[in-house]
């Protein structure tokens, strides 16, 4: 029988481990033999033998693969904590999601889940606001939070956008959110968009009596990230916005670590390069725990419904990874045990296609605690984005229970307009 260095099934991780769970396809090796290649490539290894390793060295150090599943081809390792630096996210993922993918001994690979011991979760900051601090933020204590992206997604002038956005706040939702791809571009400059769309969230504000919230795209190289959410903050913003994984883990970190009082509400351009083959990449709840690890306020996860990729299963299981405490590994969906020790939940974001007709469905799948997004199914609204924010409100409304639909002549025209939607 093979005798191998890191595959020790009877080992028991310890609370001080970090535990990895991947999926692999060996490349014409025994998947034990693949998992030791991952072992020593993501920790202390190398390809050959080395005369620099010491039994010390061997004894501290190495990981454990604890489990073999042969049938589904998915394995967990067991990390001391010593190979990681504390508050480092790029480090721990230039480990457990590094070289790895690259190596010849497998065909495919994907980290599905990751655990973080307590030592590396309180080095992190985790959300400033979380889910309580944004119903504290926006004044909404119980339903769902309900906003739109300007539509087109690019094109508009700061004024057409500022525009837009009041017509959207005075139909009755609470945000207004800048699309991942508008910064600060020729017809629209960054710094003349926030002080237009301010004074019409503040004009909004005094018109309907409710709390509105705007949120700026900030994504861009580190300082000048940081010089735009200053900006914000400076002209009475509460908000901004980042595309978390084209800016990177570390700007994420920078930001959120400048402590500027501001929500950040995350968006993921680009997650489906690297979370949407079943068999390669990382998975988006490992990009979710990581996202509130680092501290993010509110995360898109997907919607069950809608036009984006990603099962209801799948959905469920992100939206567990950012708001429970803990979750049980025996738990069907089949998820790493996570102890976030006092770091609080992150608030999810749904959206990709939805219409005002999807908000039962949303509601009853997702729960309460939620920003439901809706470009497309506000602004394409025949009566346009006014009536289509008040379509949006109506059906939240109907499941609170205080109106009924009789009275909601912009949602009966939704429902009409997108009912083969």
């Amino acid at each position: 029988m093979t005798k191998y260095e890191y595959v020790d099934l009877k080992y028991c991780p310890k609370p001080s481990d970090l535990v990895a769970k991947y999926r692999i396809v060996p490349n014409g090796i025994p998947i034990e033999k693949a998992c030791e290649h991952i072992a020593a490539e993501s920790s202390i290894g190398t390809w050959t033998e080395v005369c620099t390793m010491s039994s010390r060295i061997m004894n501290k150090l190495k990981p454990h693969v604890y489990d073999i599943d042969k049938r589904r081809g998915v394995v967990k390792i067991a990390y001391s904590s010593e190979l990681f630096e504390e508050g480092n996210i790029p480090q721990i993922l230039s480990s457990i999601a590094g070289n790895i993918f690259g190596m010849n001994a497998l065909t495919s690979l994907k980290l599905l889940d990751v655990s973080f011991p307590k030592k590396i979760v309180a080095a992190s900051p985790g959300p400033a606001f979380g889910i309580r601090g944004v119903r504290k933020v926006t004044g909404v204590s119980k339903r769902p939070l309900v906003g739109t992206i300007i539509k087109p997604k690019v094109g508009l002038d700061s004024l057409g956008h500022a525009n837009v956005a009041y017509n959207a706040w005075v139909g009755g939702l609470d945000i207004v959110k800048d699309d991942e791809n508008l910064t600060s571009l020729s017809f629209n400059k960054f710094d003349e968009r926030i002080r237009l769309t301010l004074k019409a969230r503040d004009k909004a504000e005094a018109k309907t009596g409710e709390k509105k919230i705007y949120m700026p795209n900030v994504t861009a190289e580190a300082g000048e990230m940081l010089k735009r959410a200053k900006f914000v903050k400076a002209h009475g913003g509460e908000y901004v916005m980042i595309d978390i994984l084209t800016c990177g883990f570390s700007a994420l970190q920078t930001l959120r670590d400048a402590n500027l009082g501001l929500v950040i509400h995350a968006h993921r351009a680009m997650h489906g390069a690297i979370t949407r083959s079943p068999e390669h990449g990382i998975s988006m709840l490992t990009i979710a725990k990581l996202s509130r690890l680092i501290g993010v306020d509110q995360l898109h996860i997907g919607a069950i419904i809608g036009k984006m990729h990603g099962s209801g299963k799948e959905v469920l299981s992100i939206q567990e990874g950012i708001t429970a405490k803990t979750v049980n590994e025996d738990d069907k969906r089949d998820v790493l045990c996570q102890n976030w020790y006092g770091k609080s939940p992150v608030l999810p974001v749904a959206s990709g296609g939805l219409h005002p007709g999807h908000v039962p469905g949303v509601v009853k799948y997702m729960g309460s605690d939620i920003v439901m997004q809706f470009g497309g199914g506000c602004h394409g609204h025949p009566g346009g984005t006014e009536a289509g924010g008040r379509a949006i409100r109506q059906a939240v409304e109907i499941l609170e229970g205080k109106i009924s639909l009789d009275r909601c002549p912009e949602l009966k025209c939704a429902l009409q307009h997108w009912k083969n939607k």
